[in-house]
């Protein structure tokens, strides 16, 4: 399981940070938890929306749409949560709402005997109010009072009973986040526009999407520059040539969709009919829609749900095997999204490739077998049935 922990001040030096650090360390046998710091969040301003375009806020919402449940760790201020939180909170529940239907756990530390007592109270019922909407975990409170002295050199928590207790705690939060997750619905994401009608800050305008010549007049409209011109990337610089050798050694089909719903980019070194998904130079420039004309409806309700989670953020990549490639391989399809650098929704990168000649050369390496129902089965391996998946030659682009 997946959790993602929120340290609820952005003191330099927080106790209900040393707590969570600690959960994170001591119980790994139950999660995985990754910590999400408000410290560079702005402050809440209803007039200044910073929800889809602050890079921290956008990742943080990321991350909790990704989680199986978040375990938030509140200090107490005046017999309240810290004005951090409350503002991080009120950006969560503003115009993203990550935490709508997610389980999370309450808990905190503080200097004195009642370990933020009130803080929590207060926290559980704004986590309940509409505009956030979280399915909080109900009793199992934990209170580490006197959090100063609780803590050794280490960061350990010193009382093994309390590591004990808090061990209870959060393992029946797993067991809750497990259920809440499988009621819960997953929801829905808008329409996408799949025929690419719009446009995003890259989109070259002026030029028909679906012209046969559309990088050489794409190219021409910008000034593209090609061959031996060097080009300066965020760790380095190539020339449009050496790009090109780079791009096309790739052992896996790359293909590239922007956030416009539009395919701009394959690694072209194959013809189609050597490929695992087909493209063909004539396509590039397309959108989404026209990829695939001749069996729109099937493909198109796949990739608008699909570009959709991605987009969201619900997903960072989806993968999925298509195994009309015979025996001998196991194809598999990983559609990732992308961001810039400020954490907004770039597209998709989709990426293909055969998986089988890497597990075999694993298992000839390691002289390990794979096991099918307890039968070794050598150095090749049997794929269990696959569902139902996209088109070989479909995918999101």
């Amino acid at each position: 399981m997946k959790l993602v922990g929120i340290v609820g001040s952005n003191a330099e030096i927080s106790y209900n940070r040393k707590l969570m650090e600690f959960i994170a360390k001591e119980y790994k046998d139950l999660f995985t938890l990754e910590l999400l710091d408000i410290t560079n969040l702005p402050m809440f301003n209803q007039d200044e929306d910073h929800s889809r375009e602050n890079k921290d806020l956008l990742v943080m919402n990321r991350k909790i749409l990704q989680a199986d449940g978040v375990i938030i760790a509140t200090p107490e201020h005046n017999h309240t949560i810290t004005a951090s939180l409350k503002s991080a909170l009120e950006w969560l529940s503003f115009e993203l709402h990550p935490l709508e239907n997610k389980p999370v756990m309450v808990l905190g530390a503080s200097y004195y005997d009642q370990g933020s007592s009130r803080a929590q109270l207060h926290l559980r019922q704004i986590l309940d109010a509409p505009g956030v909407n979280a399915i909080v975990f109900p009793g199992n409170e934990f209170l580490l009072g006197k959090a100063k002295e609780a803590f050794d050199a280490e960061g350990n928590l010193k009382d093994d009973r309390t590591v004990g207790y808090l061990r209870t705690c959060l393992t029946k939060f797993v067991k809750f986040a497990t259920v809440a997750q499988s009621l819960a619905e997953r929801k829905p994401t808008p329409k996408e526009d799949l025929t690419a009608s719009g446009k995003c800050d890259t989109t070259i305008e002026g030029v028909d999407m679906d012209d046969d010549n559309w990088v050489e007049l794409a190219a021409e409209k910008v000034n593209a520059v090609s061959g031996d011109t060097y080009v300066k990337l965020d760790r380095g610089i190539l020339t449009v040539d050496q790009l090109n050798y780079f791009l096309n050694s790739m052992p896996m089909e790359l293909t590239y969709a922007d956030s416009n719903n539009q395919f701009l980019y394959y690694n072209y070194h194959k013809e189609d009919y050597e490929m695992l998904a087909k493209r063909r130079p004539v396509q590039v420039g397309c959108s989404l829609a026209n990829v695939h004309p001749e069996h729109p409806e099937r493909i198109h309700k796949s990739v608008n749900w699909l570009v959709g989670l991605l987009r969201s953020g619900q997903i960072d990549v989806f993968r999925t095997h298509v195994p009309t490639h015979g025996p001998d391989k196991y194809v598999v399809h990983n559609y990732q999204a992308m961001y810039d650098k400020n954490g907004k929704y770039a597209g998709i990168n989709e990426y293909i490739l055969d998986f089988k000649p890497i597990v075999d050369w694993y298992l000839k390496q390691t002289g390990q077998s794979l096991v099918k129902n307890g039968v070794p089965v050598g150095h090749g391996y049997a794929a269990a049935p696959a569902p139902a998946a996209a088109d070989a030659t479909s995918g999101a682009s």
